[in-house]
């Protein structure tokens, strides 16, 4: 991943933000051409430190023959991503430009055991469950034993040993606070939800920039 330093997120601001995202797409070479799967997953980490990304698919996608151990994969984890127009900012001379956040990881990918499968599954379950809170979690458990048994049997466990990790958190770091500023603003007005995500982590990112604005509604109000 090509990423101007300035834009590039430290080694554990990218685990953090690829462990809550939890879904991307993870990509292998086959010998002639990519194969890619987008799909949810569980990052943890082995005993000695190394980050470890689990997930499964159909027993009968083409990813599970691929999964020899040796050969790197690339899973790009990505989130919400807004277009910004060149009228937002407050400097002329501008140009438009996208603002995303992503990571790579990069590693090895071997096949899960059949005890470690009910395990990975149990933990993926409970990571986007608990999103939903107060709802009690679904589980495993309350499914028959035949039929979970019936569907474990359709996928495979795979899971990446993580040797690379790459970011890119581009955010407009690079422009003045007033420009920055303006673009956070133009963003938050949009109808579309990833605009308004991406005015939040900017403001976030840099609240600094935004004090003047503050300032300036708490004196409007009477």
């Amino acid at each position: 991943m090509y990423t101007p330093p300035i834009f590039k997120p430290d080694r554990t601001a990218s685990l953090g933000f690829a462990k809550a995202r939890g879904f991307g797409t993870v990509c292998a070479w086959d010998g002639f051409r990519p194969i890619a799967s987008s799909l949810p997953f569980f990052l943890s980490y082995a005993d000695d430190g190394t980050p470890v990304a689990a997930f499964h698919v159909a027993r009968h996608n083409p990813l599970v023959k691929l999964a020899d151990g040796t050969a790197s994969w690339l899973m790009a984890v990505n989130a919400a991503d807004a277009y910004v127009s060149a009228d937002w900012y407050a400097s002329p001379d501008q140009v438009p430009t996208w603002l995303y956040q992503a990571v790579h990881l990069t590693g090895t990918v071997r096949r899960l055991s059949g005890d470690e499968l009910g395990p990975h599954l149990d933990a993926l379950s409970a990571k986007f469950e608990s999103r939903l809170a107060p709802k009690p979690p679904w589980t495993s458990s309350k499914m028959t034993a035949g039929r979970l048994d019936a569907m474990k049997k359709a996928i495979v466990g795979l899971v990446m040993s993580v040797d690379e990790v790459e970011g890119s958190f581009k955010l407009n770091q690079h422009k003045s606070e007033t420009d920055y500023a303006a673009v956070a603003g133009a963003l938050a007005l949009q109808t579309d939800t990833n605009a308004q995500q991406i005015a939040r982590l900017m403001r976030e990112a840099r609240p600094q920039a935004f004090t003047d604005e503050t300032s300036r509604l708490e004196r409007s109000v009477p």
